[in-house]
Parts: structure tokens; sequence; C-alpha cells
């Protein structure tokens, strides 16, 4: 039995520290709202992020020093936007035995990975605590729901890779170790631009435009190649695109009606702007700040990216969702 605190209850952070009690490991679990954190405590439910899935055993708390304490797995299921700000508030309240487990992946300010920062972060107080980063096709309540699924575990060191896939592997939640953490965190961030792109044609479909699923399938195609040409010129092994971080979560994210940044798309392409989209969330779209991260990216490595640059393109309101896709398919 593991001692894990999960820092962040969004309905990732609350599917996966259910996966985690059910298998009878000690969960703990932090959040900064008031209303999921006295939902988990009177009901033992997050009604806000995953209703109809008990979290019965769970130990709420909005004091990260609690969740840490007795903790072995720091686990950090929290957006890219914020998780280097919760970081910097634990950092000195970590003991040299917590592994940290980063569930968030992506560009960090600086144009870095979050986990090339969070390392950073740690070298700067001579501290060696071990990092790996999750990913994969990992729908939220489906999960929570007892669908099996499979994730990567990757750090650079294997050996810590495999000492959490072992532990965190469940009847339903199956972990791989690896050792390339860029590419798995690459491939997490760039997955959710691409879904965006394919909402997109969900929501013209809804508006009786030109949307359908030979339209979908063209910008998907696009979309893994542009990712398959320029995340290995940031760094990501090639093979890393064709495993359950890279094709597998490309793939559920882009086509499961649970896939926030799917759905953020979809409000995109029947007419709503950025704004407006963004208004009518409940949850973090990271493919919003994932398509600006790889932009920049690009622009500063000279690396022509149409795929990435019309998404852009789309969402700075210079063109509408049909003309969006037009460029994209385009490319396929």
């Amino acid at each position: 039995m593991a001692h894990i605190a999960v820092l962040g209850l969004g309905n990732w952070g609350s599917a996966i520290a259910r996966l985690w009690l059910l298998d009878g490991h000690k969960v703990k679990g932090w959040t900064v709202e008031q209303e999921v954190y006295e939902s988990i405590t009177m009901e033992g439910m997050n009604h806000k992020y995953l209703p109809e899935h008990s979290l019965e055993g769970l130990e709420a708390t909005m004091h990260v020093e609690e969740a840490l304490e007795g903790s072995e797995i720091i686990v950090l299921a929290l957006p890219s936007s914020v998780i280097l700000s919760v970081v910097e508030d634990i950092i000195d309240h970590l003991r040299p035995g917590h592994v940290l487990l980063d569930l968030a992946k992506g560009l960090a300010p600086g144009k870095r990975l979050i986990s090339e920062a969070i390392h950073q972060m740690l070298d700067e107080r001579n501290m060696h605590n071990p990092l790996a980063v999750l990913t994969g096709p990992t729908i939220a309540p489906e999960a929570a729901g007892g669908v099996m699924t499979t994730a990567l575990v990757a750090s650079e060191d294997m050996s810590v890779a495999e000492r959490l896939a072992s532990t965190l592997t469940t009847p339903t939640f199956i972990l791989h170790a690896a050792s390339d953490p860029v590419g798995a965190e690459l491939w997490g961030a760039f997955k959710n631009v691409v879904a965006l792109a394919c909402g997109l044609v969900d929501g013209l479909k809804k508006n009786g435009s030109l949307g359908g699923d030979n339209l979908k399938a063209a910008i998907f195609n696009a979309g893994f190649r542009e990712g398959c040409l320029l995340l290995p010129q940031l760094g990501a092994r090639a093979e890393v695109a064709f495993g359950p971080a890279g094709l597998g979560d490309l793939y559920v994210t882009a086509t499961s009606p649970h896939g926030r940044n799917r759905r953020m798309g979809e409000k995109l392409g029947s007419g709503l702007n950025l704004e407006q989209a963004l208004e009518e969330m409940v949850m973090v779209a990271e493919g919003v700040r994932a398509a600006r991260m790889f932009r920049d990216r690009a622009i500063d490595m000279n690396i022509e990216v149409p795929f990435v640059k019309a998404l852009n393109t789309l969402l700075d309101d210079y063109i509408d969702a049909e003309e969006c896709c037009r460029r994209m398919v385009a490319l396929s």
C-alpha cells in the first residue's frame, strides 16, 4: 500500500485518486475550491468535476502541507498554468523520500517543459527528489468508471518509472514505464492542440456546415503529421509518436465526447470567439495555451508549423472556423 497525495482535485485528479483508493492505497487530496472540499468531505463525491463516482475514503484538505504529511508519492494533477506556483509553495515541505509525479504536460513560462522547470526549481535548492510524468489516453470519467485504461510513466531514471508503474498500476489502470519524459510531455501537450482543431469540425457539423467525419480525419492526419515533424526537433524521441503518449492519447482526446479540448474546439466551430468559448468552459482546456506555446517555440527555432499557425490565427479571431479547417486540410 502506497501513501499518495493528489494535489488538484479536478476531473482527472479525482478520477485517479478514486482508482488508487479502490486498489487499497492511502490517498489524500488537496484543493483550493471550497465547494469541492465540502462536497468530498460531506458526501464523498466531487459533484463539480466527477459526479456519479464515489470518492469515499479520500482525505480532502485545503491545506497543502496536510496532504503532504505522511505521503510518499506527490501527484501534481494541476493545470499547466498554475503547477509551478504550487510547486513553489510545497518545495520547502518536501522530504528527500518524496517522489513527484507530474500530470500536467506542456511548456512553462520561458518555453521550458514543465518537468524541466520543476527540475530547475529543485536544483536551485540542491534537492534531488525523483520526478516522473504520466500521460496517455486517459479520459477521466471512463477511467473512474472502471474502463480499462493504459498510460505511460516516464522518467529520466528508468528505475523510478518502473517502480511507479509497478506501484500505481491497478486492475483497470495499466501503466507502462519509459525513459523519455521529454517526448511524453511534448506529445501530452501537442495532442490538446490537435483535439482543439478536431473539435472545430463537430461545431461546424452542428451548424449544418461542412463538418463531418471525413474532414475530421483529414485534420487529425494533418495535426499528427505536424507533430511527428515538430516534436523531435524539440527533443522528443521519434518513436513516442506511435505509443500511448502519442497516437493513443491523441486519438482519444480528439474523438471522445468527454475530451475538454475537443469540446472547446466544438464551441469555436459553432461560431463563438475564444473569449465566449472560455466563459462557457467549467474545466481548463489546455489546448489554447499549448497552441500559443508551440507557435512561439517554433518561431524561436525558425520551424514552419502551418497547422499550429492556422489554429492560432483562428484563436486570434482573424479567420473563422471554416477557413481554419480549409487551411488545415490543405496540409493533409
